[in-house]
């Protein structure tokens, strides 16, 4: 049984969660976590449904293993897909998954519209086409997939020639059309919010919902009985279906510290 002690799960197709992770630590500085990565799936957004739910399924089983207490479905795409199905199949562990921050957007905007930059698959989910019908009437919603920008991050390219020109080529139409928000749909996005600033200027609020995330992993924990209280730093440790001096390599760009021991290296099948 998971005790206050044990683990936070938390895990994305990449590196994208990472950016949640970052902010659960800030929240809760006295956790233990560990981190999944499938990069070796990378990117899941134009996989098919059941491959996706296939995979989660199986991290799902890994963590569980390493005795986590609650898991974070760190990946918008996953949480479109799986999210449901994983309650299901795991009801005795609790979960958080990502939810499009369209309704702060909407709630927030002067101009009424928002804009928002996701995967396909995030777009063609059930849960985001919901929040879009619940939470953005009378709010022109504006979308881009912003094709390449995944993989940019992933290699660490976060304020490249290239990874300038995939942001631009999706926020700039939206500027013209009057966006005064914009929405980070996939947990990739966030670290590059910088550029993403220096292209829509001080007029444009940039929507993270990692912070938000974090409150819900306060709370869950909370609820459960399950907050480590005891003061201490807690330690994360990494697990990737990719290379591991890749993931070693790049994780000092998103300002996360980690030695390449606790990194270890797992499949799928």
């Amino acid at each position: 049984m998971p005790s206050r002690q044990s683990p936070i799960g938390v895990f994305d197709s990449g590196v994208g969660g990472l950016s949640v992770l970052r902010a659960i630590r800030e929240r809760l500085p006295d956790e233990d976590m560990i981190y999944v990565a499938d990069q070796a799936h990378v990117p899941y957004g134009p996989r098919p449904r059941e491959e996706v739910l296939q995979f989660a399924e199986e991290i799902v089983r890994y963590l569980l293993g390493r005795g986590v207490k609650l898991i974070v479905v760190a990946c918008n795409t996953a949480s479109a897909v799986a999210l449901h199905g994983l309650r299901e199949t795991f009801p005795e562990i609790p979960f958080v998954g990502m939810e499009p921050a369209v309704k702060p957007a909407a709630e927030r905007t002067q101009s009424g519209v928002v804009g928002v930059l996701a995967t396909p698959a995030t777009f063609q989910g059930e849960l985001y086409a919901s929040t879009v019908e619940r939470f953005a009437q009378g709010v022109t919603v504006l979308q881009d997939t912003c094709p390449g920008l995944v993989e940019q991050i992933e290699k660490g390219a976060l304020d490249t020639s290239e990874t300038r020109q995939i942001l631009e080529d999706a926020l700039l139409p939206m500027l013209a059309q009057g966006m005064d928000r914009v929405v980070m749909g996939c947990t990739h996005y966030p670290f590059v919010i910088p550029v993403i600033k220096e292209i829509v200027g001080d007029g444009v609020e940039v929507v993270d919902p990692s912070p938000a995330i974090a409150r819900q992993v306060e709370r869950l924990l909370e609820r459960h009985g399950l907050r480590n209280t005891g003061g201490g730093e807690g330690e994360a440790w990494f697990a990737t279906t990719g290379e591991v001096e890749q993931l070693a390599g790049v994780l000092p760009v998103f300002s996360i510290q980690c030695s390449v021991n606790s990194i270890q290296s797992m499949s799928l099948s």
